[in-house]
């Protein structure tokens, strides 16, 4: 039996027509990291809310450690959680933050000083230990509420969004700190983030959401390679990939304005008795190198560049196709300036296909 299992579950409130979460079916590993992520309202947070107890399920099963927990309260349940805000104590110093919980708990003061100093020290806040929240940055104050939620010594963490209060540079730095944490203390852990880079970097696994409904559970490399649909492929990776309407007539594929590329036979027999389809290729997947453009010759494509990015590692350049403005991301060495005539080629095996109507893929 997993550690953490949630059957079925649905979430509608009071008043609403629609449910919120529809039918959420998961199984987490006992030290697993696992990421919740979707856009603003898919129901991420609403589900990781039902597995703290902080909503009410309306249909369906949770079970942590092999226990029901749907009428179980919330501070029954053996988790620790952290949230977007902090919820630190104003007038507390970061130990007496750290320790307050255990304090609650009626925890013996010899044991609360050991797990407050333990945790003051793995995550760095020695020299902070007797300031304020007011005296402390964004990410020492984070840091605190990591210290809070560890010294609990419960096998399930919940995070909402902990990061997304800090800038872009911290945010890098604490995503590593917590997945350090992860690897030392070992805890199942759930995350949920609207922010796909910190999903693929973190976690073991991503559970991407739309609507309230799961669309794809995997590995962050899964998600990114074997993508089940279009809204998956367009949500992680970025730039974000690429897509074409497309008709299929017999070998060939045939773009809104009039393109048209050879299908090599695999392809072929992908689209088989298709009409039309939804092709899709990442930015990476654009070739402008000789190397490139010779093993596809008969696919050979021009493009004059409309925008560059010079993103410091990598380029993007922006293109128009098929009358859609396209991105493709290379090498930082490859310079391109506006009006620049480039040939290219699709790298063949990294083309995706999807139905035209369903917009699930076509494998």
């Amino acid at each position: 039996m997993a550690f953490i299992e949630l059957k079925n579950i649905d979430k509608r409130y009071k008043g609403n027509e629609k449910n919120s979460v529809t039918d959420f079916s998961l199984e987490i590993e006992e030290g697993e990291f696992v990421a919740f992520v979707g856009p603003s309202g898919c129901g991420k947070s609403t589900t990781l809310r039902m597995i703290a107890g902080f909503e009410e399920i309306t249909n369906g099963d949770l079970y942590i450690d092999g226990k029901k927990m749907n009428e179980v309260k919330p501070g029954d349940r053996g988790i620790a959680m952290v949230f977007q805000n902090y919820a630190l104590y104003p007038h507390m110093t970061v130990e007496k933050n750290i320790s307050y919980g255990l304090k609650n708990m009626k925890v013996p003061a010899d044991e609360i000083k050991k797990k407050t100093d333990w945790a003051v020290e793995i995550l760095g806040l020695e020299e902070y230990r007797k300031r304020k929240p007011k005296n402390l940055s964004g990410g020492q104050r984070q840091r605190v509420a990591l210290g809070r939620a560890i010294v609990k010594d419960s096998k399930l963490f919940l995070m909402d969004e902990p990061l997304s209060n800090l800038d872009a540079k911290l945010r890098v730095s604490m995503r590593n700190e917590i997945s350090q944490l992860h690897k030392k203390l070992k805890n199942t852990t759930i995350y949920v983030t609207h922010d796909q880079v910190e999903a693929m970097t973190m976690a073991d696994r991503i559970v991407l959401m739309k609507d309230g409904v799961i669309q794809q559970v995997g590995k962050p490399m899964d998600l990114y390679e074997h993508p089940d649909n279009v809204f998956v492929a367009g949500f992680i990776g970025s730039p974000q990939m690429n897509f074409f309407p497309v008709q299929v007539a017999d070998n060939t594929l045939i773009f809104k304005d009039g393109l048209k590329y050879e299908l090599n036979p695999e392809q072929a027999r992908l689209l088989a008795g298709k009409k039309e389809a939804i092709m899709g290729i990442r930015g990476e997947d654009i070739k402008f190198s000789d190397l490139y453009i010779s093993q596809d010759p008969q696919n050979l494509m021009q493009s004059v560049i409309t925008n560059t990015e010079v993103m410091g590692n990598e380029n993007n350049l922006y293109f128009d196709l098929a009358g859609q403005n396209v991105v493709a991301r290379v090498d930082k060495y490859e310079i391109c300036h506006e009006g620049d005539k480039r040939d290219f080629v699709f790298v063949p095996e990294k083309m995706h296909f999807f139905d035209a109507a369903t917009e699930k893929a076509i494998v």
